[in-house]
Formats: structure tokens, C-alpha cells, sequence
């Protein structure tokens, strides 16, 4: 009796993020749905404006949330787990977070 309870349970378990991930994918779609609809009547009515988006600010924001949690993981991995393909998880976002404050600094640079 113990034995099918515990399989049940590690069923249920295992079914749990497969649900999640599928409803997730399902709001996902919608709302793409719902936009895309939305701004194509928009466009037919002539009321559509292009929204603004500055690259400079969301790379500033992004590079330093990144290279932030970044330093962090980097740093914890290595003193939890040592060297290790482990580390990947810490030196990815680093090295990203990097590359856009980089991306910062010459695209600022050049403004003046």
C-alpha cells in the first residue's frame, strides 16, 4: 500500500510542472494573440503610434541586474561547488552583464 501511494504521489509531482509550463505557454499565446490583433486594428484605423524604446537605458538597466546577479552566482557556486561546469550558471550572466555596460560605454561614448 505504501508503495503505490508513493508512486502516485511522484506522478503527481512530476505532472505538476508539466501543467504549469503548459498554461504558461497558453496565456503566453493569448496575450501575443490579443496584441497583435490589437495593433493590427490600430494600424487599419490609423491610430497606431510606434512605441519608443531607448537601447541605451535597457542596456545600462540590463548589464548591471545581469552582471549583479552575475557576480553573485559566480562567486557562491565557486565557494559551494568549486571549479566546475556548475560555475557556467554564475559566469554566463557575468559575461553578458559585461558585454552590455560595454555596449553602454561605446554607444555613449560616441554620443559625446
Amino acid at each position: 500500500m505504501a508503495q503505490t501511494s508513493s508512486t502516485v504521489a511522484q506522478v503527481i509531482i512530476a505532472i505538476i510542472p508539466i501543467v504549469g509550463i503548459i498554461m504558461g505557454a497558453v496565456v503566453v499565446f493569448f496575450y501575443l494573440l490579443w496584441s497583435h490583433i490589437r495593433k493590427t486594428l490600430l494600424i487599419k484605423t490609423g491610430q497606431y503610434n510606434k512605441p519608443d524604446f531607448d537601447l541605451l537605458s535597457f542596456s545600462l538597466l540590463a548589464g548591471l541586474l545581469l552582471g549583479s546577479v552575475g557576480i553573485s552566482l559566480t562567486v557562491f557556486l565557486a565557494i559551494a561547488q568549486g571549479l566546475g561546469y556548475g560555475l557556467l550558471g554564475g559566469i554566463i550572466p557575468l559575461s553578458i552583464g559585461i558585454g552590455l555596460l560595454i555596449y553602454y560605454g561605446i554607444k555613449r561614448g560616441g554620443k559625446g
